[in-house]
């Protein structure tokens, strides 16, 4: 008999690749699997006899903002309760590192935390942050365009970056990947790169090209009317940069906008045809999540102020009752209510589905920690699509939605050995019971853990158990 730690046994496994499920036994030595099948030769220190659950990799949150809740909340129960095993934070050109700011932070930079959390003058810096005090999930980082820009040209991000600027901004994105980033994000649609034309953005991007598997992730400029175009935007920035495009929480807003996925998603599939790396993340909400901002306000059918910090009386309130008891325009109610965060009621079900069931769908929670009041997102995320849309709607298999939540995740962010159960790979896990996984979190309770995730181990070693975290925090700093 050959030994190993951990030996799980008659579960339903599936294994990432979007291939069919298969009843056999995983075998996990220190932090790999070690054997995929029946393990019969193996005698393990913990056996679990899984009969009735399903075994799959750990999921991937595609889309986060988590760099600074893995040091705050190490044990970032939000994500590892939902069975997350690693988080690729950075997004929307927001990112902790690089970043010391000397100016008054933007919207929507307060969504990541006060002035003192950006203190990173280099990635290498928050990486060594977070090798000292570890979390329970992995984390990847890409750099945020904005946190280039604030710390390049902070005096002047309502304009173009001249040629200083832009050269600033690339030497400190390629010494953010030479760091260990895997990628660029930018937030084009956020009033610190508003002003950034296309070909700013690209002489940035352009810096990918020399690094391998190096991503471009973007919140395009426009997901409301101008939609179509921020699309031919996204992919002419892949195409001349040669590198691959993921275009981030992909939607359709307002309710004029409503059926136009059918647009997108078909230049999408136009551009996967001519052998473009595209693909998108999605959560699985109606209504999404940032600061308040006047220009989505006129995008969505209905506002739920989430948090004020000058007026927290109005917390919880939909933005229309607090206009008119103030009777005051929309722009003087935000105005008044900033520094703020808001949630929007602005997509339609059916281009959801319809999204989320594209074939380059990644699923991603786009969940903010730092918020009193999250979006339900940030701990409802994984268990609404596979209790919700999976079980419920039957919008796709259980292995299709496993695949768009590791495998493909862990493929297009050019994660090396995750994703996938399969000899050789890291041990990130999740155990659930297929039959009961839902999610629990509402806008009214955001809060609210989900059912039906029974264990998790990342890098081999057991994260959650027994409907709590483990205090075993094994999580890394992934890279490229």
């Amino acid at each position: 008999m050959t030994s190993c730690d951990l030996l799980i046994r008659g579960a339903r496994v599936i294994d990432g690749s979007g291939g069919a499920s298969q009843f056999i036994d995983v075998a996990v030595d220190r932090e790999r699997i070690v054997d995929v099948g029946e393990c019969h030769d193996w005698q393990a220190d913990t056996e679990i006899d899984a009969t009735g659950l399903v075994l799959a990799p750990g999921f991937i949150d595609s889309h986060t903002h988590d760099e600074q809740a893995v040091l705050d909340t190490p044990d970032l129960v939000c994500k590892l309760s939902q069975g997350v095993t690693t988080v690729i934070a950075g997004n929307c050109g927001l990112s902790l590192a690089p970043l010391q700011p000397t100016t008054l932070l933007p919207a929507p930079f307060p969504l990541l935390g006060d002035a003192q959390v950006f203190r990173y003058p280099s990635v290498q810096a928050y990486r060594d942050a977070l090798q000292r005090a570890p979390s329970s999930v992995n984390l990847a980082l890409l750099t945020g365009h904005s946190s280039l820009r604030l710390d390049s040209m902070p005096d002047r991000l309502d304009r173009p970056a001249d040629a200083e600027a832009t050269e600033a901004m690339q030497l400190k994105l390629r010494l953010a990947l030479q760091q260990g980033s895997i990628g660029l994000s930018t937030g084009l649609d956020y009033p610190p790169a508003q002003a950034a034309p296309t070909a700013e953005v690209l002489q940035v991007a352009s810096v990918l090209r020399e690094f391998k598997d190096a991503v471009y992730v973007t919140h395009m400029r426009d997901e409301a009317d101008q939609v179509t175009q921020a699309i031919s935007e996204t992919l002419h920035i892949g195409q001349q940069a040669q590198v691959p495009v993921i275009i981030s929480h992909h939607k359709c807003a307002g309710p004029a906008n409503y059926g136009r996925s059918h647009e997108t998603l078909a230049m999408i599939d136009s551009a996967v045809a001519t052998q473009q790396a595209v693909s998108l993340d999605v959560y699985p909400y109606i209504a999404s999540s940032t600061s308040l901002l006047i220009n989505y306000v006129r995008d969505a059918e209905s506002v739920l102020v989430a948090e004020s910090t000058p007026h927290p009386e109005c917390n919880g309130l939909i933005l229309e009752r607090i206009i008119a008891d103030w009777q005051c325009s929309p722009e003087e109610a935000c105005e008044r209510l900033y520094p703020a965060t808001a949630i929007y009621f602005q997509m339609d079900e059916q281009d959801l589905q319809r999204i989320m069931a594209h074939p380059a769908a990644m699923i991603g929670s786009d969940g903010i920690a730092s918020m009193k009041t999250p979006h339900p997102r940030l701990w409802g995320t994984f268990p609404r699509v596979l209790g919700h849309y999976v079980r419920e709607k039957k919008l796709f298999s259980l292995e299709t939605a496993v695949h768009k939540m590791t495998g493909l995740t862990a493929s297009r962010f050019a994660l090396q050995q995750r994703g996938r159960i399969e000899i050789g790979h890291f041990a990130d896990l999740v155990l659930f019971d297929a039959a009961r996984i839902i999610d629990r979190a509402t806008f009214a309770e955001p809060q609210q853990r989900c059912d039906g995730i029974v264990s998790v181990w990342v890098n081999g070693v057991p994260a959650w158990q027994n409907s709590a975290a483990t205090g075993l925090r094994h999580g890394r700093f992934l890279t490229h």
